[in-house]
């Protein structure tokens, strides 16, 4: 659910926002990660703060 919510927050932005997500499903570690490899997204940072991930994801073209 965490990628799917990522996707859908990202099409409500400009290119060159910034989105912060936050999440608590492991899986969402590898998830986000791949999909922003797979798309002009760029991964700005990400972070495991004790079972929540971080991820500050910026828009792309």
């Amino acid at each position: 659910m965490p990628l799917l919510k990522t996707k859908l927050a990202l099409k409500t932005l400009a290119t060159g926002e910034v989105l912060w997500v936050r999440a608590t499903d492991g899986g969402s570690w590898r998830d986000i990660r791949k999909y922003v490899d797979m798309t002009s997204n760029e991964l700005i940072a990400a972070a495991d703060d004790q079972g929540h991930y971080d991820f500050w994801i910026k828009k792309g073209a």
